[in-house]
């Protein structure tokens, strides 16, 4: 009984690390996946604001009757081209904080790894 239980307990002990190291990856995963998310959705809600912003302006030149002048047509233009600029570099930033995010998981996955193969 007594070796039973002494080989129950050593297997258990040996699939902790390996248990714990599956948790922990599965978190990890999750939370990037939540990240990626989020920021697909920053994305939309700052590209609506932007056409509401561009729709504004549009509408403020017609109620002044200069929508038809090169002054509004180029300030509207470079309003637009402004959010673009703003949307692309936003996208962009998400983009390296995910690559950032996914290396970091990957180095603490490479070291847990390696971890378990040097104790046992």
């Amino acid at each position: 009984m007594m070796k039973k239980t002494i080989i129950a307990l050593s297997a258990l002990m040996m699939a902790a690390p390996v248990f714990a190291n599956t948790v922990t990856h599965a978190t990890d995963d999750t939370v990037q996946q939540a990240h990626e998310s989020a920021d697909t959705a920053k994305e939309k809600l700052h590209k609506a604001q932007h056409r509401g912003d561009e729709l504004k302006q549009k509408s403020e030149h017609a109620v002044k009757g200069e929508s038809n002048d090169t002054s509004s047509k180029i300030s509207e233009g470079s309003k637009k081209a402004w959010n673009k600029t703003k949307e692309g570099s936003e996208k962009a930033w998400d983009k390296t904080k995910q690559g950032s995010e996914k290396a970091w998981n990957s180095t603490k996955e490479g070291a847990s790894d390696l971890k378990n193969k040097v104790s046992n």
